[in-house]
């Protein structure tokens, strides 16, 4: 009977596996600078599932699309980028007070300084499950965020107490902003993954290489260009997984919505013809069959056999790059049946981050 128990919860754990959902997301961020001569004073930016699809700057004041799938939305609402673009011409006035009362909030007279905010939701499409998030930084570090469970303002900065103690003693506007984010949020979430269905990335499987800067460097097993970001990455020795002498690094986003991630495994104390015992393994949600990658002298890009195996590091210079240009504030704006999906809400636009009083 204890066999029995064991074969039937095997097959539930197969089946979890093979019915596993992807995780869909809509973010959007804003970034107010200041002392950076060649980096815009602010700049918005949304996304879907990773994938950039609306961007403003002061540089241009226009809103405009990054993706040809945003264009269906826009013929359902001509009037989306206008109502846009209106929307973050005001909310970069905000931000730029905001920077100067953060400033001010840290004892600070110049320098270079950013000021983030981001927010969104996350869905899954199989469980249902979802969250929302609302968090300000200031400099690199967190300075206010939202908690969606308790729909109250937290804080591990002093700088923030006259800010947590406004923003808390609203609850009215705290339980609205909880309902949106879990709400409203991943309904145009899910809206806008209606109109991209077509284009945006659904499974997609990466090419995976094996890299090593010199014969005592450790080999990278590097996969990119996979979609989604529900993956596994680990090195094995004879058929089973191992740990020691194996690092792994963080799943990174590719300028086109991919993604890549790498895991390193240092041989140097093994002997070259015991390197065929080691096998390095991809595992995608939604695709069943692992993508497995034996170590093989022969197959290995070096730099000395191969000039481009310089690539990772340009890759990720290009991914950092990216990111700076990306990582932005947005206030998401509440949408009527009436009006085009906005990423700007007009209570939110005149929110001020930092409270002057």
């Amino acid at each position: 009977m204890m066999r029995l128990y064991i074969f039937l919860f095997l097959l539930d754990l197969l089946e979890v596996n093979r019915t596993v959902g992807v995780t869909h997301s809509l973010k959007y961020f804003y970034t107010a600078s200041s002392g950076i001569q060649t980096f815009p004073e602010f700049v918005a930016v949304g996304l879907v599932d990773e994938i950039e699809m609306i961007h403003f700057d002061s540089l241009t004041a226009k809103a405009e699309l990054k993706h040809d799938w945003v264009h269906t939305v826009t013929k359902a609402h001509p009037e989306y980028l206008e109502y846009n673009t209106e929307n973050f011409v005001v909310t970069q006035e905000v931000y730029k007070t905001n920077m100067e009362v953060a400033k001010e909030r840290f004892n600070q007279s110049g320098g270079t300084h950013i000021l983030q905010m981001m927010t969104g939701c996350e869905w899954d499409d199989e469980t249902e499950e979802r969250d929302g998030f609302k968090q300000f930084g200031y400099d690199g570090e967190d300075f206010i965020t939202f908690d969606l469970n308790t729909a109250t303002w937290v804080s591990p900065k002093p700088q923030a107490v006259r800010t947590k103690m406004k923003w808390n003693s609203d609850w009215l506007d705290n339980e609205y902003r909880k309902s949106y984010l879990a709400q409203e949020c991943v309904k145009w979430l899910n809206n806008y993954l209606r109109h991209g269905r077509n284009l945006l990335p659904r499974t997609v499987r990466p090419s995976v290489s094996l890299l090593q800067k010199s014969s005592s460097s450790s080999v990278t097993c590097h996969a990119t260009g996979f979609y989604p970001n529900r993956a596994e990455m680990f090195w094995r020795k004879n058929g089973k997984e191992i740990h020691d002498d194996v690092d792994k690094g963080e799943i990174l986003t590719n300028h086109d919505g991919t993604f890549q991630m790498s895991v390193y495994l240092d041989l140097s104390s093994i002997k070259p013809d015991h390197w065929q015992r080691y096998d390095c393994v991809f595992q995608l949600s939604g695709v069943n069959e692992d993508i497995v990658t034996k170590v093989d002298k022969a197959v290995i890009k070096t730099n000395k056999s191969n000039p481009f195996s310089m690539t990772i590091p340009v890759i990720v210079a290009v991914v950092v790059l990216v990111a700076i240009a990306v990582i932005g504030f947005i206030i998401y704006k509440k949408k009527t049946d009436k009006r085009p999906p906005c990423s700007v809400e007009n209570r939110e636009v005149q929110e001020q981050m930092i409270p002057q009083a």
